[in-house]
């Protein structure tokens, strides 16, 4: 029998946010129970750490400028191939719950079936954006939305729970596929989840070093750890039901993220950085008897490789256009593939990115160091095994001159491999053909009375 999938992931979840990563202040229970079960990826990035080009590359594998969505609410391109296309032609039944964010402007549109979809034909609920998690709302396939009660997370879950009952009722003789896709953790983290007021208490948190000790920066960490425990419950209630229903054993289930978040680390609170808390992200898979137990694989793992690896767990062929590896081996067997040099990057600014200080940049991380430019040359330069929080930078460092050297060497290698350049916006625009579509996408999410209580768009 083929293996069904479960995809998992919240959104901004960073990667050191669980007990079993070492993180002293969350309860995450069944996430280390995953773990401990399963396979575990330490050093997983998100190649461009923000929502909707990271969303694009988990489900294409490719890079950003190839599936279209290079900024957050620009639409992914529809004559891309992604992981329900392929799953589809080899039978499986492929579903979406959740947040979207591939589907442009409006944040609050409705995708009709067809190809907007990207072959998630089975089954559709989903909102392409939104930050209201206790008023939880959907499309199906008619324009109508669907408004619920209560903790989105939980409704999304009762549907994901109902998907598969509805597969075992109806169609049980195909796999199937579904991407469960949550908006927490992402900020705001206010309403707390319920039952969880009071769950973390932010003067006792212990802080990392990178991170400034302010009333701010503890409660923000405090709530957002409640959204993580939730959703680590939310999980257990997956877990039960695979038991429940004699699934656990034939499918393989992915708990991961789109990118983290930096929550005041180094002195900033949102994502696009190069810095750890902003790029790593959780990466577990899990299936009893066929996962092997308790690995922890420190193979450089980025999100441009997930479709390939989904692919290669389920012994099918990985088109040859995807820009990431197959690392199914590593998940299967534990070894560690060495050597690997991943590609980062923010690729466009946007207001709100410029309103908190972020420029575009190219980076890379390999095995030891995390180097990064930006638009006015070297700017970050760490050590990651000496300095595992970052509170060093090198660059301009006398003394890491030839180190430097060839990590820069490196990231051009990078850039040449995926056609790159460090751009600012309107170059960027310009080369790519979306100038248009980006002056339309920013007036109208400046113009949205759906935009968060006239917020910056995140």
């Amino acid at each position: 029998m083929a293996t069904n999938v479960i995809v998992v992931f919240g959104d901004e979840m960073r990667g050191q946010a669980m007990g079993c990563a070492g993180d002293p202040n969350v309860s995450t229970p069944c996430l280390d129970s995953m773990a401990s079960r399963g396979c575990r990826f330490p050093r997983a990035y998100s190649n461009t750490p923000v929502c909707t080009p990271a969303r694009g590359t988990m489900l294409t594998g490719l890079w950003p400028t190839a599936h279209g969505a290079v900024v957050n609410d620009i639409a992914i391109r529809t004559d891309v191939t992604s992981i329900a296309h392929i799953l589809n032609s080899h039978g499986y039944r492929c579903g979406y719950i959740g947040k979207w964010h591939l589907g442009g402007i409006p944040r609050y549109k409705f995708t009709p079936p067809g190809p907007e979809r990207l072959g998630f034909d089975a089954f559709w609920a989903v909102w392409n954006c939104h930050h209201d998690y206790m008023n939880p709302r959907y499309y199906l396939d008619t324009p109508e939305p669907v408004v619920m009660e209560g903790y989105e997370p939980s409704v999304q879950t009762d549907l994901a729970m109902a998907f598969m009952d509805r597969h075992r009722e109806q169609d049980n003789e195909h796999p199937f596929c579904l991407f469960l896709s949550w908006g927490p953790p992402h900020s705001p983290y206010e309403p707390l989840p319920p039952g969880r007021e009071t769950q973390y208490d932010p003067s006792a948190l212990v802080l990392p070093p990178n991170c400034p000790d302010t009333p701010e920066n503890r409660r923000h960490l405090a709530g957002y750890y409640a959204h993580i425990s939730a959703l680590d419950a939310e999980t257990q209630r997956l877990l039960d039901y695979l038991r429940a229903n004699d699934l656990e054993k034939d499918t393989l289930v992915v708990f991961t993220s789109d990118h983290g978040s930096m929550l005041g680390s180094q002195g900033h609170t949102h994502k696009q950085r190069p810095w750890a808390e902003s790029v790593v992200v959780p990466l577990i898979f899990y299936r009893p008897g066929a996962v092997p137990e308790g690995r922890v694989n420190k193979t450089l793992f980025s999100l441009l490789d997930f479709v390939p690896t989904l692919l290669g767990c389920l012994d099918l062929q990985v088109p040859p256009s995807m820009h990431g590896e197959d690392l199914s081996a590593c998940v299967r067997s534990g070894a560690m593939k060495e050597g690997r040099v991943l590609y980062l990057a923010d690729l466009i600014t946007t207001d709100q990115a410029n309103h908190y200080g972020i420029k575009p940049w190219r980076g890379i991380k390999t095995e030891r160091y995390t180097y990064a430019c930006d638009t006015q040359g070297e700017w970050l330069l760490y050590d990651d095994e000496r300095d595992p929080y970052q509170l060093e930078n090198l660059a301009g460092d006398p003394l890491a001159a030839e180190t430097r050297a060839s990590l820069h060497q490196e990231l051009q290698r990078q850039m040449e491999r995926f056609g790159d350049r460090i751009m600012d916006v309107a170059e960027a625009l310009e080369a790519w053909g979306l100038t248009e579509a980006f002056r339309i996408r920013t007036e109208h999410l400046y113009a949205s009375p759906h935009n968060m209580g006239g917020r910056l768009p995140q």
